[in-house]
């Protein structure tokens, strides 16, 4: 499909991306905020809550603790995320990020209800006092400093099915993250996790509704971009973490997340089973030659990345980032 015929297609569905902003989000005054998980500094017992926090995350293994952290660090680029949004072609022809366009509301709202995942998770980590913070805020700055390249090429039916892909493998992360943290002791932040990971799999379900309105009005379009991206791979958000330097902070979280079971290549090759699942890929009608062959490629990918994850070593030794010594 011609560049002018996407972006009619964008123009199309914004209806549908308002009708989604109003039923399913919800109000700031109506949102919960990072400090009712934390302790009140204006409490008279602030110093005997940090203790209780700091007793129940004691038990938490340095291997979750680390993956706990670079979800934190993930969720703490949103000012990266807003930017790739905007920039995609046919979401903010205006440049102007206080538009009421339906596009540019929804950049806000999700940027809005974001923002709060990185805010807790950093508090909670420094109260624990169990990470080396410094370290970790050098890791936040330079993550932001190099910014993100997710392979959409400012295509917008590249940037739904990003965000469609990667808002699922972050629920994921922060779900099983959570569950380890269960088993270690710590409710509190368990709670903490499953709280973010109900937002994000709210923010999944929207992405993936507006990819759904593509596939109606352009399936061959939507089918060439999910091929493109695919082949592509999804490059996890704080791949250039370390971008410039020596360092290999990523490498060994995600090596982590890989041996603790917090995020796999299982994962990722359940998350294209799901999606081409719920988009009903294979059952797509009225399509071109070339999308009948992405039709096709994509119907056993999930299958071949499956065998690749089947024959993947787990890591024997991992290197711990972050946390104080």
């Amino acid at each position: 499909m011609a560049f002018e015929e996407k972006m009619e297609v964008i123009e199309s569905i914004e209806h549908f991306v308002g009708q989604f902003i109003d039923e399913k989000m919800k109000d700031p005054e109506n949102c919960w905020q990072p400090t009712d998980f934390l302790p009140d500094f204006s409490d008279a017992d602030f110093a005997d809550k940090v203790k209780v926090l700091q007793e129940s995350i004691a038990n938490v293994p340095d291997s979750v603790m680390v993956s706990l952290v670079g979800n934190m660090i993930t969720e703490e680029a949103l000012p990266s995320y807003q930017t790739f949004f905007n920039l995609l072609k046919g979401i903010n022809e205006d440049r102007n990020v206080a538009s009421q366009s339906a596009w540019v509301r929804w950049s806000r709202l999700w940027t809005a209800e974001e923002n709060r995942h990185g805010d807790l998770l950093n508090k909670y980590l420094y109260l624990s006092g169990r990470v080396d913070m410094k370290v970790v805020e050098k890791s936040i700055q330079r993550l932001l400093h190099n910014g993100v390249d997710l392979q959409t090429m400012g295509d917008p039916y590249n940037g739904l099915i990003y965000t469609s892909f990667q808002e699922r493998a972050t629920k994921i992360t922060h779900v099983n993250t959570g569950k380890l943290a269960q088993k270690s002791g710590d409710t509190a932040l368990a709670k903490i996790c499953n709280t973010i990971a109900g937002e994000e799999a709210m923010h999944e379900k929207a992405y993936k509704f507006f990819m759904s309105k593509i596939f109606e009005l352009d399936p061959n379009g939507g089918l060439l971009a999910f091929v493109s991206m695919m082949k592509n791979k999804i490059s996890m958000p704080a791949t250039l973490m370390d971008f410039g330097t020596e360092k290999q902070q990523y490498f060994n979280y995600a090596n982590i997340t890989q041996k603790i079971g917090a995020y796999t290549s299982h994962d990722y090759a359940g998350i294209i089973d799901h999606l081409v699942k719920h988009w009903g890929i294979d059952k797509l009608l009225g399509l071109n030659e070339d999308g009948n062959k992405a039709q096709d490629f994509l119907s056993s990918l999930s299958e071949r990345y499956y065998k690749l994850a089947d024959r993947m070593k787990e890591p024997n030794e991992v290197q711990l980032v972050w946390l104080n010594r």
